[in-house]
């Protein structure tokens, strides 16, 4: 009989799936993260061993932990070979893995895995037809990777806005669009395990259900209703949200080959190791709550709050070049391991050490002034706006900036910020607004860090502001 363990990774907003076959003990483990310890557990619980692994395509949003846990367990590692010379994987060959094409299969037990080629994600994508032939020939699901999601399909475009692939997006579409057709030959109580829940930057309206029926998709899914290819392919490629911007390296070392995950613990910090840093210009990102860190914070320091969205802004604003150094909050045990986790899981293992928030009493006897960032409601920073004594700065998208916006206020999405700090006004202070108040206030130790002054944030965000009744420019 069949045995299946769904994981998701909220902070990821990711799937894998471990499927065994009680009858052997043996277990398949498809599209793996790099915390191992999860599948371990689970094939343990159910005295199954991990026997294969494999994933569905090259993924762009985390570091693969396929190649690591094959190793670990002694598990035959399967990869597609299916799509176009750039995008095979280059470790396949030195690691022994068994390559995939379209229409094959391995077992797992009693448990069949069919390999179906659903381009259009990436050109390279499977989709795994999963059969319980212990009790019945016809297939029971299909893990579908970033294929197919609940309400949604995966984005044709990042190899384009991520990879760098000139063009790439609309043939991309095309195939997507060519794709979904081969769903005709399956019926409607067919289950659908996909890759992704609600908030991956992997679709642009995924929806929160935890799995689905192809049946349930047909009707509900717009992807999968009556559309012409051309209509499919505009609408799909319309109202793509940006793709963090370590999209493109984990494109790259899913592709080269993950690393093995570092797992020694670092350093603890003292107060004049921490001022060696940050005098060295070494990045700090202390993980304390927005309102602790507005409410005083050592200079120079990056906020980004151990929050469900530390991982995703970690990506957009952290480089991969530099070493890591952390404040974590005194009263969290695991914070450290937590934040290290999640980091780890885009790859960015270069965490050199760590400081209490104990550090921020000692600063100002020792060094100097803390820093503290101004919380401004909507009406206050319409009022320094008109008596020109303050610029407002947007940090959403560029689809919210377009679907409405403040009038006269500059726009820079917050993962474009570092790169675009040259063109902001350094005459006059900021007021940084998102919609809600989490991306502003990340935004806003980002200006703080580069030294400019003055800086404050509207907590209430856009949503305050049209709440209030201030002027709103309409959606272009």
């Amino acid at each position: 009989m069949i045995v299946v363990k769904r994981f998701f990774d909220p902070k990821l907003a990711q799937v894998s799936y471990l499927i065994g076959s009680s009858d052997t003990g043996q277990a398949v483990v498809i599209d793996a993260t790099r915390d191992l310890a999860p599948y371990l557990e689970a094939a343990a619980s159910e005295s199954l061993s991990i026997t294969h692994v494999t994933e569905t395509h090259i993924h762009a949003d985390y570091l693969s932990g396929s190649r690591e846990l094959a190793q670990r367990t002694g598990a035959r590692l399967f990869l597609s070979d299916e799509g176009d010379a750039d995008w095979k994987y280059a470790f396949a060959a030195s690691d022994g893995a068994t390559l995939l094409h379209d229409g094959d299969t391995f077992d797992v037990g009693s448990v069949q895995i069919r390999a179906w080629h659903t381009p259009g994600h990436t050109p390279e994508h499977l989709t795994f037809i999963v059969t319980d032939t212990s009790v019945t020939s016809e297939p029971v699901a299909a893990v579908t990777g970033d294929f197919l999601f609940a309400g949604d399909v995966g984005r044709p475009d990042l190899l384009e806005k991520a990879a760098r692939v000139a063009g790439s997006a609309e043939a991309a579409a095309h195939d997507l669009y060519r794709s979904l057709q081969g769903w005709q030959a399956y019926p409607d109580h067919l289950q659908i395990w996909p890759g992704h829940g609600a908030g991956s930057a992997c679709g642009k309206g995924i929806g929160s259900l935890p799995q689905s029926t192809l049946g349930y998709e047909r009707r509900t899914n717009w992807a999968l209703k009556p559309l012409s290819e051309a209509e499919f392919v505009e609408r799909v490629l319309s109202g793509q949200p940006d793709p963090p911007t370590y999209f493109a390296e984990m494109k790259r070392r899913n592709k080269l080959g993950p690393d093995v995950r570092r797992t020694t613990s670092p350093d603890r910090l003292s107060l004049d190791r921490l001022r060696t840093v940050l005098a060295g210009g070494g990045l700090v990102i202390d993980t304390r709550s927005a309102l602790e860190f507005g409410a005083a914070h050592i200079p120079g320091t990056l906020n980004i709050p151990l929050s469900r969205a530390f991982t995703t802004w970690a990506g957009w604003l952290v480089p991969y070049d530099r070493d890591i150094h952390l404040i974590i909050d005194d009263h969290c045990a695991q914070c450290v391991s937590d934040a290290m986790r999640d980091l780890a899981m885009i790859g960015l293992d270069r965490v050199a050490g760590f400081a209490g928030a104990d550090v921020l009493d000692q600063w100002p006897a020792n060094v100097g002034p803390l820093g503290r960032i101004a919380q401004f409601d909507a009406r206050s920073a319409a009022r320094l706006q008109d008596a020109g004594e303050a610029a407002i700065l947007d940090v959403r998208s560029d689809n919210e900036w377009q679907a409405g916006h403040i009038p006269d206020a500059l726009h820079v999405p917050l993962g474009a910020l570092p790169a675009s700090l040259e063109a902001l006004p350094r005459d006059r202070p900021l007021v940084v607004h998102c919609q809600g108040g989490t991306r502003s206030a990340i935004a806003a130790s980002v200006l703080d860090a580069a030294g400019f002054t003055g800086v404050m944030n509207m907590a209430g965000g856009f949503n305050e502001w049209q709440a209030a009744g201030l002027p709103v420019t309409p959606p272009t």
